[in-house]
């Protein structure tokens, strides 16, 4: 419970810190910050409508947290969360707009889903065979293939997978059978928000009531270790890359589902990269990414009534992000310099 605290404390700490220097950021800007982040609030919880809005934002941050948390927890440095997203997005919206769009929908719904869950899961699979058969490090790997996603994504939309005008780079729109439901009328929010609740209360289980969520931990604690006591360690990062990138897919094909319907260039503002600091504010814990993930979609949500109502940039938004994982890195450096210190001094 000590423990519990200390990071809890921490975290306040950091995201007073972090609306402290946003503070002086809008005033170097002339601008009221009070009023600002009063339209921020407002976009956000101000009502029903803004709401649905930020709990619609969540839903691609937490599942993309949820995956990048699980890397992370075992030393696997997934920075390729954005290019899991776009292939998940791509396989969905393939089989979406194939033979297959005249299934009804709890069949073509799932179908779709699963088949984004492959695609994320198997790219980030990629980068961790990469890591055993070349030993290439998975922080290169996967940041090289949201790059080659990105590309991929933006040849299939000027080829193959062109709406059939071809008047713009983009998908055929969704057919109804393949779109989540709408569960608060008039809003955005949609089914997907239960599916994203769902995994949390899965990563939870798998994490911490699992043998492999029992290995998984070991190697991201000490992987010479976990040798010693017979677990296969490259098996274990295979899983969890697995993991972790299906995660990342699934989002892509809930958000297409649920909010886009049509696939197009820059389909993704960049869930993938935020979800990096998603999993470090909710320190890697699936509940906590759960508030985390409530925070950041929070800000996504109010950006907009932000610079409506306030005449502050959107992209403040984005600063607060930045600052926001600065500042929690900076705190752990902090957390663990005098430990260091201690033991120099009494070796």
């Amino acid at each position: 419970m000590a423990e519990l605290l200390r990071q809890a404390l921490r975290i306040v700490a950091a995201l007073l810190t972090a609306f402290g220097l946003t503070f002086l950021v809008i005033l170097l800007a002339h601008q009221d910050p009070r009023t600002a982040l009063s339209a921020l609030a407002a976009g956000a919880f101000g009502s029903p409508y803004t709401l649905a809005e930020t709990l619609t934002k969540a839903v691609p941050l937490l599942l993309t947290g949820l995956g990048v948390a699980i890397a992370f927890r075992a030393r696997l440095w997934n920075i390729g969360g954005e290019g899991q997203f776009l292939v998940g997005a791509l396989a969905a919206s393939a089989l979406g707009t194939s033979g297959l769009k005249s299934l009804p929908a709890f069949a073509l719904i799932p179908v779709m889903l699963l088949a984004g869950t492959v695609a994320g899961a198997l790219w980030a699979g990629l980068a961790s065979w990469m890591r055993t058969a070349r030993g290439v490090p998975e922080v290169i790997s996967t940041i090289m293939l949201n790059f080659i996603a990105a590309q991929l994504l933006s040849y299939l939309l000027h080829g193959p997978m062109q709406e059939g005008t071809h008047a713009q780079p983009a998908s055929e729109a969704l057919p109804s059978a393949a779109t989540l439901p709408v569960l608060w009328a008039g809003t955005t929010l949609h089914g997907g928000v239960l599916i994203a609740l769902l995994f949390v209360g899965v990563v939870t289980i798998f994490l911490f009531r699992t043998r492999a969520g029992f290995a998984l931990s070991v190697v991201g604690a000490n992987p010479e270790a976990a040798r010693v006591a017979g677990m296969d360690v490259a098996r274990t990062r295979l899983t969890t890359m697995l993991w972790s990138g299906g995660l990342c897919g699934l989002a892509g094909g809930i958000e297409l589902s649920g909010v886009v319907g049509t696939l197009y260039e820059n389909y993704s503002p960049g869930y993938g990269f935020a979800a990096v600091a998603v999993a470090l504010l909710g320190r890697l814990s699936p509940w906590g990414i759960l508030a985390s993930a409530l925070f950041f979609g929070a800000l996504n949500a109010g950006s907009g009534s932000m610079e409506r109502s306030a005449g502050v940039s959107a992209s403040l938004s984005y600063v607060l992000q930045a600052i926001l994982l600065l500042v929690l890195l900076a705190s752990q450096r902090v957390r663990w310099t005098p430990r260091r210190t201690v033991m120099n001094e009494s070796t």
